[in-house]
């Protein structure tokens, strides 16, 4: 930038509006080019992987055996396939940059002498702006006033924080760890010293529990198609059958085990998920959250702005010694910095303003923002030609710089006491000379209520089985009134917990588990919480809005940084609230196990249907020497089949009253029994169409007859498996009945015109595979998975999502 242009501000007025327009205009927004991948390149590796591998394998060995038709039709599925995985991934990925858009960086700006927040992107050379512990440094900046201390390890590799003071540098990409001050933007964009600004919402895909517990399914049914392979194999050299005879089999066989629609459904699934979650104000961050959450079973709640409204009130104070409400109060606003829109800060400036005690008559020399070791703000502010230091904090922290006896502490302690058990939040308030020792001069009261849906959330979360822990820094007696307010439970102070962690190494479960949370929380004890819980073996959640939740939102499988969060909270995160209080986290939890289901509700029904189709194949084979299904026709049922298991994506499902586990071997041998029964009543099927309707003389018929039955078996199928209770229990989503309709429909088409090597049936023999098959699964097979599913124990709780 032009040094012209920042001579033009004016610190305590800022930029003007046309000013901003015009420096808009000349410089750009503060925004750099997205770099996307090549899309061909993103495209073509959709042909590389297990599925592709498979289906690539499948056309050379079509071309081997000269069957054109089997190659074209595999061709054609490999290139939807991988057109329909394509677009899908681009939709889930513009869904996360829209969801960026909403997370953009947010600044305090000085415009027309009025601070405001606006968007980082909208920041122009010459602007001042207010930056504070726990800012994210979005602009090439020069300090004017204040001292800060700055993490720039993320662009220089240095862990040291860098010490910035008046005319120092600040680089855009950096972290505000310590102190505040006002700023004027140097270079914005592409401009920027590094020529970027650090994006803060990583599009972190990590291996996905349920896609580990799927690729061992998968795995396992190949191997189970390998063994059939083995089987006809060695029946072929026993009979003397030549092997080249043999290929079309073992060709059929593994198109019966390809998991096609395995990477769109788990594309679509948590596409839809984090779309819907988006609509809830629940921005999804990194997509692993959306699973953890169905399983998670603690959740460690931040109290200020969470479970309370953030609002904080001068509701009494207490003056001590000679000084009255008027000093008190003055006081505590001389040590507060309307710029920094702080809670408590506003809450002291608000009381003075509304007294009228002429706060404007001094002048202040320096101010020291709030930290974490201090726990208070203090000021050198000048009144007729005299300095005094004014502080207001924590009561400990500011007794302890004043000169006081036992007895005055006995005496404010317990009056800090009564303020603490009414709920109210109580600071104390000093002043002195600049070298001398501080006076102290009274108490201050802030109340800030808690949040009218609070108690309502709190017991929807404990009715889905969810532990909750409020962690907060206030006074024990504070924070069991608050408790009591909203229904969490016994609040333990946080000295207790670590001794009993200290005792044998792990604090007592019973005793930890069963309290509400715990008082006089430091920042860096959150995170050791979090890793305690998780050390028990819980998956854990964790809510914040500060930098120093960072370290515990990052530790947390489910780091939720609330409404109005610092920068690095939400880079912190891997979900974003942006609604105010935490009911959406009620639908967060929810719509976790919805995913979860109906991820589980595709690994039952691929498991079922292998087992049904690949032993069909094999034994069929075995007891008839004859291939009762082409490779042609099982190419074309897999085809038609496969809009159906992707729609299962967006299916009504019902999401279970207690975290989700991740230990599916119930479900899997439900699934196991489901597949047999299916293939034993298949197998009679085609016992009575061979010796009654001479399938046996048709081998065309033949071919028709097992895609029929192949088809109805694994479409009706779904629409039991999808509902772990009876099938009629819950109506199933529109796309999936569409889905379902187009799956029965057009293979019915196929089977009464008939395509190569499969034979025109009649109505009647159509209908009566088709009547079979519901029957079998809809009633026979449902109550057997009913049945298992009582016994087990297994989705008997549940709402509908």
């Amino acid at each position: 930038m032009n040094p012209d242009s920042i001579e033009q501000t004016t610190i305590s007025v800022g930029l003007t509006a046309s000013e901003v327009k015009s420096r808009l205009e000349r410089f750009g927004s503060n925004e750099l080019p997205i770099h996307r991948p090549r899309l061909l390149l993103v495209f073509l590796k959709k042909f590389w992987g297990p599925s592709a591998w498979m289906l690539e394998f499948i056309l050379i060995i079509s071309l081997f055996l000269r069957k054109y038709d089997d190659f074209l039709v595999v061709s054609v599925l490999l290139v939807v396939n991988a057109s329909i995985s394509f677009f899908l991934e681009r939709r889930a990925t513009n869904i996360i940059e829209n969801l960026k858009t909403r997370l953009q960086i947010q600044v305090r700006v000085l415009r027309d002498a009025q601070w405001s927040v606006i968007s980082a992107s909208g920041l122009v050379p010459g602007d001042i702006i207010r930056i504070r512990s726990g800012d994210f440094v979005s602009a090439d900046l020069m300090v004017v006033e204040g001292e800060l201390e700055v993490d720039q390890s993320a662009l220089t590799g240095e862990s040291i924080d860098v010490h910035c003071k008046p005319q120092d540098r600040l680089i855009s990409g950096s972290i505000v760890r310590r102190g505040e001050a006002l700023a004027m933007v140097e270079r914005t964009g592409s401009s920027t010293q590094y020529g970027k600004t650090a994006t803060l919402i990583q599009n972190a895909s990590p291996k996905l529990h349920i896609e580990q517990v799927v690729i061992k399914v998968v795995t396992w049914l190949f191997v189970v198609v390998v063994m059939m392979m083995a089987l006809v194999i060695s029946l072929a050299l026993f009979r003397g059958t030549p092997l080249l005879e043999t290929l079309p089999i073992l060709l059929i066989l593994m198109m019966s085990a390809i998991p096609i629609s395995l990477p769109v459904m788990f594309t679509v699934c948590l596409s839809v998920g984090a779309r819907d979650l988006a609509k809830h104000g629940v921005l999804v961050t990194h997509l692993s959250a959306v699973e953890d959450a169905a399983s998670m079973e603690q959740l460690c709640i931040d109290k200020t702005g969470t479970v309370t409204l953030n609002q904080l009130h001068v509701v009494e104070v207490y003056p001590f010694g000679h000084f009255n409400e008027g000093d008190v109060i003055l006081t505590g606003a001389l040590a507060s910095q309307q710029a920094n829109q702080d809670p408590i800060d506003l809450a002291f400036i608000g009381a003075e303003k509304n007294l009228h005690l002429g706060v404007s008559d001094y002048e202040v020399i320096s101010y020291h923002p709030f930290d974490a070791v201090s726990r208070s703000t203090t000021a050198l502010v000048r009144i007729q030609g005299q300095d005094s230091h004014v502080m207001k904090g924590a009561v400990n922290n500011v007794m302890d710089a004043c000169n006081l006896d036992e007895d005055e502490k006995a005496r404010i302690n317990l009056k800090v006491n009564q303020f603490g058990k009414m709920g109210y939040r109580v600071l104390a308030v000093a002043r002195g000379p600049a070298h001398g020792t501080l006076i102290f001069m009274g108490l201050v009261a802030l109340f800030d209520p808690p949040r009218p849906e609070a108690q309502q959330f709190i017991e929807e979360i404990k009715k889905l089985g969810v532990s909750l822990k409020m962690l907060t820094g206030d006074a024990l007696v504070v924070a069991r009134e608050l408790s009591s307010r909203v229904g969490l439970g016994d609040i333990l102070p946080l000295i207790e917990f670590k001794k009993l962690a200290q005792t044998a190494g792990n604090a007592d479960p019973g005793t930890v588990m069963n309290c509400g949370g715990f008082a006089e929380v430091y920042p860096e004890d959150k995170y050791l919480v979090v890793k305690y819980l998780q050390s028990m073996g819980y998956i854990t959640g964790m809510t914040g809005d500060g930098v120093n939740d960072a370290p515990a939102l990052r530790q947390a499988e489910v780091g939720i940084a609330v409404s109005g969060s610092t920068d690095i909270a939400r880079s912190a995160a891997s979900i974003v609230l942006t609604e105010p209080g935490l009911s959406n986290i009620v639908y967060l939890i929810t719509q976790g196990r919805a995913v979860y289901q109906r991820l589980l509700t595709w690994v039952m029904n691929k498991i079922s249907r292998t087992i049904l189709k690949a032993p069909y194949v094999a034994i069929t084979y075995l007891l008839t020497g004859k291939f009762v299904i082409s490779a042609f026709a099982m190419l074309i049922l897999v085809l038609v089949t496969d809009s159906t298991k992707i729609a299962l994506a967006t299916d009504r499902v019902r999401s279970s009253q207690a975290p989700e586990s991740w230990k599916i071997n119930g479900y899997v041998f439900i699934a196991i029994i489901l597949g047999l029964v299916m293939l034993l009543e298949s197998l009679l099927l085609l016992w009575f169409g061979w010796n009654t309707l001479h399938l046996n003389s048709n081998d065309e018929g033949l071919n028709t007859f097992s895609f029929l039955c192949l088809l109805y078996f694994g479409a009706f199928s779904i629409l039991s498996v999808r509902e772990r209770l009876h099938f009629w229990s819950t109506w199933p989503g529109s796309i999936l009945l569409v889905s379902f309709g187009f799956e029965v429909i057009a293979g019915t088409v196929l089977a009464t015109f008939g395509l190569r090597g499969m034979g025109p049936l009649p109505a009647w023999q159509i209908l009566g595979v088709f009547l079979y098959a519901m029957l079998a699964c809809l009633f026979v097979n449902d109550w057997i998975k009913y049945w298992m599913m009582k016994r087990l124990r297994l989705g008997q709780t549940g709402s509908l999502s």
